[in-house]
């Protein structure tokens, strides 16, 4: 496998009622269960509290972003609320399986992955 491997996931046409932060630790949570990872610190990015700021940024900045460092590097998500676009990056050094986790997040999402792309890190 050499150093490991990023899975790149764009999805679209998906539900924004999974997009809250409440979700998406869920989805977090979840995924590490399902590919045996370790979850570490959990940090978003989002208009939370900030009513006039969403209102006023352009769609591709509606959403949320966050990130789930695990034990072996991290998993980033960006969600896009108007768009109902998700965008999942899952690198890491520990081997998993991308079909499954592909599978996965378009259930969780209620999405199609329109793109995706695997990288072997060498």
């Amino acid at each position: 496998m050499g150093y490991g491997k990023e899975l790149i996931l764009d999805l679209h046409d998906c539900d924004p009622l999974t997009f809250t932060r409440k979700s998406i630790k869920r989805y977090f949570r979840e995924l590490c269960e399902l590919i045996d990872m370790k979850r570490c610190d959990l940090h978003f990015w989002d208009y939370k509290d900030e009513k006039e700021e969403y209102e006023k940024a352009p769609d591709h900045l509606k959403g949320t972003s966050a990130i789930q460092f695990i034990s072996t590097s991290n998993i980033t998500i960006h969600t896009l609320d108007v768009l109902k676009k998700v965008f999942v990056n899952i690198f890491t050094c520990k081997d998993f399986n991308p079909l499954l986790v592909r599978e996965f997040t378009e259930f969780y999402f209620k999405g199609k992955a329109v793109r995706e792309t695997l990288v072997e890190r060498v």
